[in-house]
Formats: structure tokens, sequence, C-alpha cells
């Protein structure tokens, strides 16, 4: 078709996507009237309209819906041509769209951002903070390169490349510090701050703590860690925090922290990617320098669960 260019179609996919023009402009800096009058050159050439505009939303034509399935096919081989260039290449460059869960960003990404900026120069990294499912979704669309989850994800599609392991540990009152630390049994009694739903996080929780998704009582929700253990330091409850997360939100929430008796709950956290992507190698590399970054912060993690004081507690560290 004259006049249909890849940008056309990388626009509409955008508008597919969030369902929004101002949201659609921002993910492709593009400005909001630039990006109406590509979708209405697109609509000219077409000879037909592709989304019904509302004030609030966006929504997808008959001819829309079908546009957008063959337009993702498209840019995933265009994509893939490109990742196949860059794959023959020595010295990994351009574009890493990598996608992170909320639970390992705040405390991981600057660091990985600035050793693999150091290990490969030429690397731009776009990284992208969603729950799992949303990130496995961009994966399999090619809107991502990679993403850092939890392990396992169990799909045959994609390469899962372990990171690190850590343990979860409890963030309760400075009162209740000296307090033996309850059982998973027991923290079912108890007011138990959780993540709100989607969050992988709130689901290796509530299994360790034994709570069934059809039990809402027994849980209040935050929409971050840094909101749980804010509330905790208020009284209003306890909670389950990664270890990773101990460095950042100790330093500003008056908590007592402490490690549950073996069998603790845990997590394994690590990088996937799609098995048939090109820069499979390249990722590889990448998944081993986040792994040292990982393992470097486990010195500052260790030091805070074994202060004879607690960070922010001023009492010693229960058992």
């Amino acid at each position: 078709m004259i006049g249909l260019t890849l940008k056309h179609l990388r626009y509409f996919e955008a508008l597919a996507t969030h369902g929004h023009f101002g949201r659609a402009a921002r993910s492709c800096a593009i400005t909001q009237p630039a990006l109406s009058l590509q979708i209405k050159e697109l609509e000219a050439m077409l000879g037909g309209s592709l989304v019904e505009r509302t004030s609030r939303q966006v929504r997808l034509t008959t001819l829309g819906e079908d546009l957008v399935v063959r337009a993702r096919k498209i840019l995933f081989d265009v994509d893939q041509l490109g990742d196949l260039v860059r794959a023959s290449k020595d010295q990994f460059t351009g574009r890493l769209r990598l996608g992170i869960i909320p639970t390992v960003a705040p405390y991981l990404l600057a660091d990985m951002i600035k050793a693999l900026s150091s290990r490969f120069p030429g690397l731009e990294i776009q990284p992208r903070e969603s729950v799992t499912k949303s990130l496995i979704d961009d994966l399999h669309q090619s809107g991502l390169d990679a993403a850092v989850v939890a392990l396992p994800i169990s799909e045959a599609a994609l390469q899962e490349f372990l990171l690190f392991e850590e343990d979860f540990v409890l963030v309760r009152s400075i009162e209740d510090a000296e307090h033996p630390v309850p059982t998973a049994n027991k923290l079912k009694e108890m007011r138990l701050l959780l993540l709100e739903e989607g969050h992988c996080f709130r689901d290796q929780a509530l299994t360790f703590c034994e709570i069934k998704q059809s039990e809402p009582r027994y849980l209040m929700e935050g929409s971050s860690l840094s909101t749980l253990v804010q509330m905790v330091g208020a009284g209003i409850g306890l909670t389950l925090i990664p270890e990773m997360a101990l460095p950042l939100e100790t330093r500003s929430a008056q908590v007592a922290v402490a490690r549950f008796s073996a069998p603790s709950p845990s997590r394994r956290v690590g990088m996937i990617w799609r098995k048939t992507n090109p820069l499979a190698e390249h990722l590889m590399q990448v998944g081993a320098v986040v792994r040292k970054v990982a393992q470097a912060k486990r010195g500052e993690i260790d030091a805070i669960l074994n202060l004879p004081d607690q960070a922010g507690s001023g009492r010693p560290a229960p058992v």
C-alpha cells in the first residue's frame, strides 16, 4: 500500500495497547496531535475508521481489531530482523527493553543500570516496571527484550536465568520486637499487611501463611512495600518483605525486623526472555552482570540483619 510506513503501524499499535491518545503519544515520545495525525493518515489510506473516539478512551473498530493483529506480527518480525543484526556483533549495543517487577525495581534497578552501562557502553536501557503478568504479555508481543521476575514462570517459550535467591523477613512494630517470631499459622490470626492483588509477592506470602484468596478478612492491602512498612511503623499491623528491600525500607520507618525459623519463606528471582530471541547470548551476559549486582547487595543486607541494634528500632534484634 502506497504511503504506509512502519511508523504508522507502530503508532497505531501503541494506541491499541494503551487505549488512550495521550498515553500512546507519551510511549512513542511524540505529541498527542502528531499521533492523532498519523492515525488519521492511516485511516485515510485504509478507507475506514480504526478507532471509536470518546472523551475518556479509545475503542478499536472491527477493522482496527483486524489490523492490530497483523500490525503486531509485522512489527515483531521487523524487530527480530534488527535483533539478528545486533546479535551478529561482538559488543551488545542499541536498545534493551527491560521489564522488572515492583518488588525488585526500587532496590536493584539503579545499580543494574549503572553496571550494565559500564559493561555495555553502547547499550540504551529502557526499563519498565510492572507486575509479572503484564511483563510476560509484553515479552510475548515483543514489547520487551527481557524481564526480571520471580521464578519459576514455567512457560515453554521463555528462557529462565536465575539471578538470586532471598528469604522473606518479618517487619513489625518496635513494641513487638521482644516477642517470639510468629509461625506461619499464627500469622493468619494477626493483622497482616500485604500488597494488593496482581503482585506475585502477595501470592507468595499468602502461600507461606496458608491463607486462601477467599479469606480477605485477615488482610489489609498496600500498593507498595514502602507503603506496607510505613503502615507497620504507624502501628497498623505487620508484614513480610524480601531481604533486598531492607536497606531502603528500614531507613525511614521505626520498625523491628526478624528472620523466620527454618524453613523460612523465600523466593527465586531471575531474568526471562523468549527462547527465539536472537539476542539470547547477549541477554545471558546481561543476566550475569545483574547477578553480580545482586550478590554485591548481600553484604549490606546481612549487616542489617546481624546488627545488635536493629536499623531504626533502637532495640535488640529479635530471634
